[in-house]
């Protein structure tokens, strides 16, 4: 979607994460940390119910010029 919208990465100013289960904290952190540059954009990270199936969902605020 960022390459869509003619962003990378490094235009990423915050995430915005939706786990299913808390369990799976600490694989989102070791996993976005090699997927996504330093320095780190902003992150919130919330608990929610998700429709059936779905672990996660993630959107990303980009700021491009």
């Amino acid at each position: 979607m960022l390459k869509a919208g003619g962003a990378t990465f490094d235009d990423v100013v915050m995430f915005r994460v939706y786990l299913t289960d808390t369990a799976h904290f600490a694989e989102l952190n070791a996993t976005y940390g090699e997927i996504v540059p330093t320095p780190f954009p902003a992150r919130t990270t919330v608990y929610v119910g998700l429709p059936a199936g779905f672990l996660v969902e993630i959107d990303a605020l980009a700021v491009i010029e």
